[in-house]
């Protein structure tokens, strides 16, 4: 009787083992379960969603592109601030001579050229500023040039002119001389110049 009892009890307890095995073995792959599920949604949100990548790049590209506008806007104040402001154009008289080379680059450098005036209203205002920025200076650098093509005097930039204002007998200086100077003693008319003379210069800043 004792010997059927205690292989009564040993059964249940190993049925107890198994349901007991078995539930934990339910709960493990239920816990495997969702942690797949976890990490998938995880992966999810860090999976980058192409079109929004794009649309955060031009976003940042657009505010630089602003942020470096308002710079060149703030540095073009500054322009005008020293020099002064004709019409759509900042002024502004270089502070030493170079040659012609030396000075458009200078003058590029700053975020312009060298000054061209379009017409008889741009060389009256070069003209008076030129006299009260570079006292006794009889002549400046103008951003006009036939280096590239004998005799076809075009801006620095190529650019084709639509206004000329040359001096009697001016340009006469052939293949040696393919730069052009504003004449203060001749009120603003143009006279070409061999571009290794040393000159003082203005540079022309364009106001959007």
């Amino acid at each position: 009787m004792e010997m059927e009892c205690s292989h009564s009890k040993m059964s249940s307890i190993l049925l107890l083992d198994q349901a007991t095995g078995q539930a934990s073995k339910f709960k493990a792959r239920k816990h495997s379960k969702r942690r797949v599920k976890e990490g998938a949604l995880v992966s999810q949100r860090t999976e980058s969603d192409p079109e929004k990548d794009g649309d955060l790049k031009t976003q940042i590209d657009k505010l630089w592109q602003e942020v470096n506008s308002l710079k060149e806007m703030q540095a073009l104040q500054t322009v005008c601030l020293r020099g002064t402001k004709i019409h759509k154009k900042c002024y502004l008289a270089s502070e030493g001579a170079k040659h012609f080379h030396e000075a458009n680059e200078d003058c590029i450098a700053k975020g312009g050229t060298l000054a061209i005036p379009r017409d008889n209203d741009e060389t009256n205002s070069l003209r008076d500023y030129g006299k009260k920025s570079l006292p006794g200076v009889a002549d400046f650098w103008l951003g006009i040039t036939d280096m590239v093509n004998e005799g076809k005097f075009v801006d620095v930039n190529g650019m084709a002119l639509n206004y000329f204002n040359w001096d009697r007998s001016q340009p006469n200086g052939g293949k040696r001389e393919n730069c052009v100077l504003f004449s203060q003693s001749s009120q603003g008319k143009w006279g070409d110049e061999v571009c290794r003379t040393v000159k003082r210069y203005i540079c022309e800043f364009l106001i959007p």
